[in-house]
């Protein structure tokens, strides 16, 4: 028998909006990153290339804060086409080149910045930022609008009903970074949607919907 949560996630998912889904890592500590901003402090082991590409093939569109977006133009252009890339990168690269749609949230960013996948990147300033999202989830278009990492982003996004699933892959090291996750939020809840572990992997994925989100079904 299915529980609330289960029930609404099921609605969401055959209504005619899109879902907007974050996926990121913490420590267990609860920091996006280590000390001076070191994302490899996180202990980002095979579970989380794997949940990395089960998020991608769900999605249809991706969304990027401006850290986020840079890093991924560091990694994943040498990716396409890299025949000693493990098979996880390479589908996640594919589907770059096969031109996924991406929105880069960023007051920052121009279009020189766009080096690589240019054709499929659109560029939103950060007060037009609500309105573009809710206009991505009310599109309907097919698979999830998927937002990795982009902490500034996903908190604001959160605060303002805007995250219909939030995927906390959790590590079970202590970083005591710089940028700590839910600073500034008060007052919202989330309904527990699953727990993932795996046999080989220490880390552990907590899903939830937020409470407070638009898109309830």
């Amino acid at each position: 028998m299915f529980s609330g949560a289960a029930r609404r996630a099921v609605r969401s998912r055959e209504s005619d909006m899109s879902r907007i889904v974050v996926s990121t890592m913490l420590s267990i500590d609860g920091y996006a990153d280590g000390p001076g901003g070191d994302v490899a402090a996180l202990p980002m082991d095979q579970a989380f290339s794997a949940h990395n590409v089960e998020r991608v093939r769900a999605a249809g569109h991706l969304l990027f804060g401006a850290v986020g977006y840079r890093g991924m133009l560091q990694y994943w252009p040498a990716r396409v086409g890299d025949p000693e890339a493990t098979p996880d990168d390479q589908y996640i690269a594919s589907r770059y080149a096969a031109g996924i749609p991406i929105t880069v949230i960023s007051d920052s960013l121009t279009r020189d910045d766009v080096t690589a996948f240019e054709e499929q990147t659109t560029i939103v300033r950060r007060a037009d930022a609500h309105d573009v999202v809710a206009r991505l989830r009310a599109s309907g278009t097919p698979g999830d609008v998927l937002l990795f990492g982009g902490l500034t982003l996903w908190t604001d996004l959160l605060a303002h009903g805007l995250v219909d699933e939030l995927h906390l892959m959790v590590g079970p090291r202590v970083v005591a970074g710089d940028r700590r996750a839910f600073e500034g939020l008060t007052g919202i809840e989330l309904d527990l949607l699953g727990v993932r572990t795996w046999a080989d992997s220490r880390n552990v994925v907590l899903s939830y919907a937020p409470t407070n989100g638009g898109h309830r079904g």
